[in-house]
């Protein structure tokens, strides 16, 4: 069973979601909160499995508790359900470790989807999101003088590309170990070096860096 937290300032909405939501077989709704210091202090007080988290929030917003949880909290996934869809508050959510993008236009199966996909470890942004995102990256890339890849990319194997690759696809481990016929545990292992060698905290970060650096 999945455990669900969601935290938005927005009653209506919690309350809707928590209905819809709750009747999955496999989610059960943990709790709600309707800022990000609450949600913080939810975590610590209670096991949480995902939060669906809105972006403007009093106290704390969806992007600033977000670095908090994924700190102090790393096996909390966290997906950012908002109306903004705004390249600067999707890039840095998903910079501070978040697992998910989504609009609130979303419908209520493809929320539960994206529920189950960072649950089971991947990565889920919508393609106009993402759009955004790579956007982002241009841009940035354009105003840092010193263009060169990120030299932690070379000590990479070409199998570990690979495997970040499809991690930066939205694949979870299943589906990399299918398709690179290789046993969940391999994969798991190879993501597992690929983290150390590159400093990053988890594998949102890691498709983060893999599209960055172009890999």
């Amino acid at each position: 069973m999945i455990k669900l937290l969601l935290v938005d300032d927005q009653d209506i909405l919690v309350e809707g979601l928590k209905l819809i939501l709750g009747m999955e077989e496999d989610i059960e709704i943990c709790g709600t909160a309707n800022n990000g210091k609450k949600a913080y202090e939810f975590c610590k007080w209670n096991k949480t499995d995902v939060v669906l988290m809105d972006i403007q929030m009093p106290e704390l917003n969806g992007v600033e508790v977000t670095a908090l949880i994924k700190r102090d909290f790393p096996n909390v996934k966290i997906i950012v359900l908002t109306t903004f869809n705004d390249d600067e508050y999707i890039y840095d959510a998903l910079k501070n470790g978040a697992s998910g993008y989504l609009l609130k236009d979303t419908t209520p199966s493809e929320i539960a989807k994206a529920v189950r996909t960072v649950y089971k470890g991947g990565a889920l942004i919508q393609s106009e999101v993402a759009v955004k995102v790579i956007d982002k990256f241009s841009q940035l890339a354009k105003e840092t003088v010193d263009k060169h890849t990120d030299p932690k990319a070379e000590l990479l194997t070409d199998r570990e590309i690979e495997i970040c690759r499809l991690i930066a696809e939205g694949k979870n481990n299943k589906e990399i170990a299918d398709e690179l016929f290789l046993s969940q545990g391999t994969v798991k292992n190879h993501i597992t070096r690929v983290l150390i060698k590159l400093d990053l905290r988890d594998r949102t970060q890691l498709a983060v860096f893999t599209i960055k650096n172009d890999l």
